[in-house]
């Protein structure tokens, strides 16, 4: 065991071009061997989650990308807004009690992790709070989420994990043996950037490694919890949907710009007045779709998948589970959440583009590296398998 820890991690090392990073090769403490930390090369590298001599957990810190790539990568400051606002910024607030409802395993994707080659690497991109990180325990797994409250999770679990964006992961191409996106791209707001993710997971695996993907379906088998979602209405701006969306909205006078990471903070003091404008009529929208469609939602399979595929989709923070004082006080202030006192919880929306059948092939038909290998609908979910072949 010692010897195969110490092959994964030459396995990582590159170029002179690449940027050096520390990453934990922690053991379990019946094996007996040791907990300790290497060094090892990740080109592209955004930052990381490390485990240190006495054993707890660090939050991950920044580390700079590689100036060596010959393009700009894309990191969170190139996020839209809606993804930044409500899908990491939200993770971010709710992380424990996500973590907490989130130990199940889905059938099929335990299914297709024990079915790998004993040795096999396998790269979780999105892994959320870990639960599929170490499920077959004759392959390694490396994890990376954009959330860096999840990925501390993860440590203090003794995974091997990165903070990390799903488009532009930090390892280098045919690295890994599979790779696994498990309820990720539904949370990403233009086609652009659901194929970009794509593309990612296909680059950092070897010829011949597997892809497994999966999205919630816009085709739910409980129909009546898509009542309880807002349906984003066609007053939202083509600009955050994108030119590249299957559905793109007319145009608007609204536009949502993207404020840098480093602009912002808790109480959002630091954003510019004019993005704070923005901001008020981004609310102001929502409470008038709020109002207007939450009280009948019609669902319809055609109707919803010829049009109507992004939701705001609530998360109930229980109060004694919320940071009164901090995260959950801010977001309420800001508008970004509200209280429900008849639930006893904070109330979040989080971002999420339902898929319709066959978008996900779609979305890959036009890739010449890789082949579908298997398509399936599982749980409301849609997810397809992919193989790399050159």
């Amino acid at each position: 065991m010692l010897y195969k820890n110490l092959s994964v991690i030459r396995s990582f090392y590159q170029s002179r071009e690449a940027i050096s990073v520390l990453i934990s090769v922690h053991r379990l403490p019946h094996s007996g061997i040791f907990s300790t930390m290497r060094e090892v090369n990740i080109k592209g590298a955004s930052s990381l989650s490390s485990v240190v001599s006495d054993g707890k957990s660090e939050i991950p810190q920044t580390v700079s990308v590689s100036q060596h790539t010959g393009k700009s990568p894309l990191n969170v400051q190139s996020t839209p807004e809606i993804e930044k606002r409500y899908v990491h910024h939200v993770y971010d607030a709710i992380a424990p009690h996500f973590s907490s409802t989130r130990f199940a395993k889905w059938p099929k994707v335990a299914t297709f992790l024990s079915s790998l080659p004993s040795g096999s690497l396998i790269l979780d991109a999105g892994c959320g709070n870990g639960k599929y990180l170490g499920l077959n325990p004759d392959c390694f797994f490396i994890g990376n989420d954009i959330s860096a409250p999840l990925i501390k999770i993860c440590a203090d679990r003794g995974h091997e994990v990165l903070v990390a964006d799903a488009l532009n992961l930090p390892y280098r191409t045919n690295f890994g043996d599979a790779t696994i996106s498990i309820a990720v791209l539904h949370h990403l707001s233009t086609e652009t950037r659901r194929k970009k993710a794509i593309e990612e997971l296909v680059r950092v695996v070897k010829k011949g490694g597997l892809v497994l993907i999966t999205v919630w379906a816009a085709e739910q088998e409980d129909r009546s919890l898509v009542a309880k979602w807002t349906p984003l209405t066609e007053k939202y701006a083509e600009e955050w949907i994108g030119p590249g969306s299957p559905h793109a909205r007319s145009p608007s006078s609204l536009l949502l710009q993207s404020i840098p990471e480093s602009e912002e903070n808790g109480s959002g003091e630091n954003v510019k007045d004019s993005k704070e404008c923005s901001m008020e009529k981004m609310h102001e929208i929502i409470h008038l779709a709020s109002q207007s469609n939450n009280d009948s939602v019609t669902f319809k399979h055609e109707k919803n998948t010829n049009s109507q595929q992004e939701y705001f989709v609530p998360w109930h923070l229980p109060y004694h589970r919320a940071e009164v004082s901090g995260v959950s006080a801010s977001a309420v202030a800001n508008g970004l959440a509200k209280k429900d006192d008849k639930k006893g919880a904070v109330v979040y929306n989080r971002y999420y583009h339902v898929f319709s059948e066959g978008e996900l092939e779609r979305l890959v038909s036009g890739m010449d590296n890789v082949v579908i290998v298997d398509r399936f609908y599982d749980k409301s979910n849609w997810c397809i398998i992919l193989e790399k072949i050159l």
